[in-house]
C-alpha cells in the first residue's frame, strides 16, 4: 500500500513538470511558426548566405577528402607486380625548445636511384619471375625516313627488356638487335611515317643520331608518353650512369600475391641504397610512386596552401552566418520585448528563436551540402593533374555534404541564443523600455574587449613580419590579415560611428533633405551600419591579400631577372631539355661574347624555425662562372662568382646568407635534388635572390645529382646583337631548337604561374570572393527588409518616393565608400609587412584588379540595398503606403 502511494505521489509531483515542458514547446513551436511566416523575407536573405557558406564549406571538404586519397596513375608499370624504388622523401629530426624531438619531411625533386647489384638480388627472390631494370632518358625525336628533321618531339627512351613492364607488344618488325636499331611506339610511328626499315633521327646526349626502325610496338593504352625503345646494352649506356638504376620492375610468378612477393623481396634487398636512402617494394595503386617522383610531393605542398584556404572559408563562412543571424534576431528585437512584456518567459523566447533559426539552417545546410558536390567537383577538375590525378570515391560527396549540413546546422543554433540574449534576460517591466527602442543597445563589453584584443594582436603580427622573412613572414601576415577582419566584425558599430563622423558631413552638404536623412539614419543605428560594412571589409580585405600578396613579389622578381639580364638572346629546345654541348657549340658561333647554359633543379635546407624543424626545398640555378659575367649580374656584394667551380661551392642571396648567419668563406650545408648531402663552401654573396634564386651552384655540381643533366634554356650575349643568325646555324643539329630575344622571364627562379597556381588563385579569390559578395547582398537585403517601417514612417510624414530612393542610394554608397576604405586599410597593414620584410618595397595591386574589386563591391552592395526596395517599391517606397 505504501508502495503504491509513493509511486502514485511520485507520479504525480513529475506530471506538472511535464506539463509545464509540453505548454513551452506548444508555445515556442506556435511563436516559431508564425514569425517564420511573417518575416519570410528576412529569413530568405538568412537561407541564401547560410546555403552558400554550406555548400562552399562542403566543396573543401570534398577536395581536400580527395586530395587526401590521391595517389599518381600506375601506367608505365601496369604490367608489372611489383616496383622496386628509392625513398623519394628527405627528413630532419630536431629537438622544439622544451619538447619532444620532432621530424620534418619533404619530398625530393630529382630521381634517387638504385645500386644496379638489386637487379639480380630482386631476380633471386622467391616468387619472381623477372626482374627488368628501368631506366629512362629524354629524346627528341627528329624527321622521318632519311631525314635529319629538326621537328624536335619529345619522347621517354626506355630499353626493350622493360617493355614488358608497361606492357608493350610488337605489331611490326622485331625488337632492337644491335646499338643502332630501335623500336617506336605506334604514336611516333605514325606522326613521323616510321616503319620497320625506315630511318629515324634521334638526339639523347650530344649530336643527333640515326637509327634504323626494328619494329613498332603498342601499348593499347591512350595518352601513354611517346616511348623509343634500345637494345639494353644502348639504353644504359645513353644513360650516363652505369652504376646505378632508375627503378626495378618485377613480375612474379603465377599464384604469388602481392603480399608474398612484398615480404620476398623485403628479405632479398637491402634495406638502405648507396645513398642511405630508404629501399621501397610498391604494389596496387603505389607503383605510380616510381613514375611520378615529384607527384606526392606536389600533394604535400598543394595540401597545407588548400588545408589555409579551407580554414579561411570555414572562418569567412561563420562570421557571415553569424552576421546575418545576429542581424535577423536583431531587427526583431522589439518584437521579442514585447512578448517578453506580455508574459513569454525567456525559455519560451529563447527556444522560440532556437527553432526558427534551425529550421532555416537545417533546411539551407541540406540545400547547401547537395550544392557543394557540384562546387567540389568544379575546384577537383581545376586542381587535378596528370601526375595527380583526384579520386571520387562513392562515399565522398556524401561525406562532404553530410560534414557542411551537420557544421552549419549546430552553428546557426548558439549565434542565434547569443543575439538573442540581450532581450530574453530582461524582466517584462524593463522589455516595455526595450520594445519601443529603435536600434539595440551598444555592444557588450566582452565582444568589445575580444575586438580590441584582436586587433592588437593583428598589429602586432604584422609589426612581427617586418622582421622576418619568407615563410614566416608569410605566415605572420596571414595571421594579421585574419585577426584585424574577425576585428572589424567585432568593433563593426564602433567603426561604423567613427565612418559616419568622416563622411557624414559631406554626404549631408551634397545630397541635400535625402544627405541629411541619409546622415540621420546611419548615424543613429551604429549597429546596424556596422553590420552592414563587415561584409565589404571581408571581400575587400581577402581578395586583397590575396592578390597583391603574389603580384607583389612577381613584380619584385621581374624586376631583379630584368635587371640582372645581360644576355640578348635565348635559345630554347624540347620539352626534354637541351645537352650539355650544345652550349659549347654556341660560344664557337661567331659573334658570341658568352653562353652559358641554365641548367634548373632544387635544393632541401635544413634548419630551425622558432625551435620547429623545418626543410624547405629551393629552385636554383646551375650556372658556368666564366661565362657568368656576360650574360648575369647578380649584383655580388661580397666574394667572386669566377669562384663559382667545381663540386664544392655556392652562391647565396644576401638576405638568406644573414638569416643563416653565414658569410664568405664558411660552409653551408645542403641536400641536393636527389638527396645527397653535400657542405658546399660560400664564394659570393648577392643580391638578386628573388629573381635569380637563393642559392646558385656550378653547372657540374648540379649535373651528377638530376635525373637527366640537360639545360633548360641557353643565355647567349653577342658582340654586335646581330649574331642570331650564326646561333640558329650552330645549332641545327639539334632538333626542336628556337632562338629568340631573351626577357627576364627566361631567368626568373620562379616560372610563370602554373595550371595549378592559378587554379588556387581562382578557387581562393573567385570561389571565396565571390560567396563574400554573396554575403554583401544578403546582409544588405536583410537590412534592406528589416527597414520597411522606417520607409513606411518617412512616406507617411511627406517625404517623396524619389526622395526616399535617393536617401537609399545614398546611404548605400556611404556603406561602399567605408567598406572599400576600411577593407582596403585592413589589407594594408599585413600587406605592407609582408612586402617589406620580403621584397623591401611597399605592396603592389595592379589597378586594374583593384578597380575590378571596387565595381564588384560597388554593384553588389547597390543589388543588396535597393533590390528588396524596388522589390517591393509598392509598399515601401510607392504609394501603397
Amino acid at each position: 500500500m505504501s508502495t503504491s502511494t509513493g509511486m502514485g505521489t511520485s507520479t504525480d509531483t513529475r506530471r506538472p513538470h511535464a506539463d509545464v515542458r509540453s505548454g513551452v514547446r506548444r508555445a515556442s513551436a506556435f511563436l516559431a511558426r508564425r514569425s517564420l511566416k511573417t518575416h519570410r523575407r528576412s529569413w530568405a536573405a538568412v537561407f541564401a548566405a547560410t546555403t552558400a557558406a554550406a555548400a562552399l564549406i562542403g566543396a573543401f571538404a570534398f577536395v581536400l577528402g580527395s586530395l587526401l586519397l590521391a595517389r599518381p596513375p600506375v601506367e608505365r608499370h601496369a604490367g608489372a607486380d611489383a616496383v622496386v624504388a628509392a625513398d623519394q622523401k628527405v627528413t630532419y629530426t630536431a629537438k622544439p625548445w622544451g619538447s619532444e624531438p620532432q621530424t620534418a619531411k619533404t619530398y625530393l625533386s630529382e630521381r634517387v636511384r638504385l645500386d644496379r647489384s638489386a637487379v639480380a638480388k630482386a631476380a633471386a627472390a622467391d616468387g619472381v619471375a623477372k626482374a627488368v631494370a628501368d631506366d629512362s632518358v629524354p629524346v627528341a625525336v627528329g624527321g622521318g625516313s632519311g631525314g635529319t628533321g629538326t621537328g624536335g618531339a619529345s619522347a621517354v627512351g626506355r630499353s626493350w627488356a622493360s617493355a614488358a613492364l608497361t606492357p608493350y607488344r610488337l605489331t611490326d618488325g622485331h625488337a632492337p638487335r644491335t646499338s643502332t636499331e630501335v623500336v617506336v611506339d605506334s604514336a611516333l610511328a605514325a606522326a613521323a611515317g616510321n616503319k620497320p626499315g625506315s630511318h629515324v633521327t634521334l638526339q639523347v646526349d650530344g649530336a643527333p643520331q640515326p637509327y634504323t626502325v626494328s619494329g613498332v610496338a603498342d601499348t593499347g593504352h591512350r595518352g601513354a608518353a611517346p616511348a623509343v625503345f634500345f637494345t639494353e646494352q644502348r639504353l644504359t649506356a645513353l644513360a650516363g650512369h652505369p652504376g646505378t638504376v632508375d627503378a626495378i620492375g618485377v613480375v612474379a610468378e603465377k599464384g604469388v600475391s602481392a603480399d608474398e612477393l612484398r615480404a620476398s623481396l623485403d628479405t632479398a634487398l637491402p634495406d638502405r641504397t648507396h645513398g642511405d636512402r630508404e629501399v621501397l617494394v610498391l604494389t596496387g595503386s603505389e607503383r605510380g610512386q616510381a613514375e611520378y617522383i615529384d607527384a606526392l610531393g606536389a600533394r604535400g605542398d598543394l595540401l597545407p596552401l588548400l588545408a589555409s584556404i579551407a580554414g579561411t572559408v570555414l572562418m569567412v563562412a561563420l562570421l557571415v552566418i553569424a552576421t546575418t543571424l545576429s542581424q535577423a534576431v536583431h531587427q526583431r528585437s522589439g518584437e521579442l520585448a514585447l512578448l517578453r512584456a506580455v508574459g513569454a518567459t525567456p525559455r519560451q523566447l529563447r527556444s522560440a528563436v532556437g527553432r526558427e533559426v534551425s529550421r532555416v539552417a537545417c533546411a539551407a545546410a541540406v540545400l547547401g551540402g547537395i550544392g557543394a558536390v557540384p562546387l567540389g567537383l568544379l575546384m577537383r577538375s581545376l586542381l587535378t593533374t596528370d601526375p595527380l590525378p583526384l579520386p571520387v570515391p562513392v562515399w565522398l560527396p556524401f561525406a562532404a555534404g553530410a560534414t557542411a549540413a551537420v557544421l552549419i546546422a549546430s552553428a546557426a543554433r548558439p549565434v542565434s541564443m547569443l543575439a538573442a540574449r540581450s532581450i530574453t534576460r530582461l524582466r517584462p517591466a524593463d522589455a516595455l523600455g526595450a520594445a519601443s527602442a529603435s536600434e539595440p543597445g551598444e555592444p557588450g563589453r566582452l565582444r568589445t574587449a575580444a575586438g580590441v584584443v584582436l586587433a592588437v594582436a593583428g598589429i602586432g603580427s604584422a609589426g612581427a613580419a617586418t622582421a622576418q622573412g619568407g615563410q614566416a613572414a608569410a605566415v605572420a601576415a596571414s595571421g594579421a590579415a585574419t585577426s584585424l577582419i574577425i576585428a572589424v566584425a567585432l568593433l563593426g558599430p564602433w567603426i561604423a560611428r567613427v565612418a559616419m563622423r568622416v563622411l557624414g558631413t559631406p554626404v549631408r552638404r551634397a545630397g541635400g533633405v535625402s544627405g541629411f536623412l541619409a546622415a540621420k539614419s546611419a548615424a543613429a543605428h551604429n549597429r546596424r551600419l556596422g553590420a552592414a560594412i563587415t561584409p565589404i571589409v571581408l571581400v575587400v580585405a581577402f581578395v586583397c591579400v590575396q592578390l597583391a600578396a603574389g603580384s607583389t613579389l612577381e613584380r619584385a622578381s621581374d624586376r631583379q631577372a630584368a635587371a640582372a639580364l645581360r644576355a640578348d638572346l635565348v635559345a630554347t629546345g624540347p620539352a626534354a631539355g637541351l645537352p650539355a654541348d650544345a652550349a659549347q657549340a654556341v660560344r664557337k658561333a661567331p659573334g658570341v661574347k658568352a653562353a652559358t647554359g641554365l641548367l634548373r633543379s632544387s635544393v632541401v635546407l635544413a634548419h630551425r624555425e622558432m625551435g620547429d624543424p623545418k626543410l624547405d626545398r629551393f629552385p636554383v640555378l646551375g650556372v658556368t662562372a666564366d661565362q657568368l659575367p656576360g650574360t648575369l649580374d647578380p649584383h655580388v656584394t661580397a666574394g667572386d662568382p669566377a669562384d663559382l667551380t667545381g663540386r664544392d661551392t655556392v652562391a647565396v642571396g644576401k638576405d638568406r646568407a644573414a638569416d643563416l648567419d653565414i658569410g664568405t668563406g664558411d660552409r653551408l650545408k645542403l641536400r641536393l635534388g636527389d638527396g645527397t648531402e653535400v657542405r658546399l663552401r660560400v664564394v659570393a654573396l648577392y643580391e638578386r635572390a628573388l629573381g635569380l634564386g637563393e642559392f646558385m651552384l656550378p653547372r657540374e655540381a648540379l649535373a651528377g645529382h638530376v635525373s637527366a643533366p640537360r639545360d633548360q634554356q641557353i643565355l647567349i650575349r653577342s658582340k654586335d646583337g646581330g649574331s642570331a643568325s650564326a646561333v640558329r646555324r650552330a645549332l641545327s643539329p639539334y632538333p626542336g631548337v628556337q632562338v629568340r630575344t631573351a626577357t627576364a622571364d627566361d631567368v626568373r627562379i620562379a616560372p610563370p604561374s602554373s595550371d595549378q597556381d592559378n587554379a588556387l588563385i581562382i578557387i581562393g579569390v573567385g570561389v571565396i570572393g565571390g560567396f563574400a559578395l554573396l554575403a554583401v547582398i544578403s546582409t544588405l537585403s536583410l537590412i534592406t527588409v528589416g527597414r520597411r517601417p522606417e520607409f513606411r514612417l518617412l512616406r507617411m510624414v511627406g517625404a517623396g518616393r524619389r526622395q526616399v530612393r535617393r536617401t537609399l542610394v545614398l546611404e548605400t554608397g556611404l556603406v561602399a565608400v567605408a567598406g572599400l576604405a576600411i577593407g582596403t586599410l585592413v589589407a594594408a597593414v599585413p600587406l605592407v609587412a609582408f612586402a617589406v620584410s620580403t621584397t623591401g618595397s611597399v605592396p603592389y595591386l595592379p589597378p586594374v584588379q583593384y578597380g575590378a574589386l571596387a565595381l564588384a563591391v560597388t554593384v553588389a552592395a547597390g543589388a543588396g540595398a535597393m533590390w528588396p526596395g524596388s522589390s517591393g517599391g509598392r509598399f515601401v517606397l510607392g504609394r501603397r503606403v
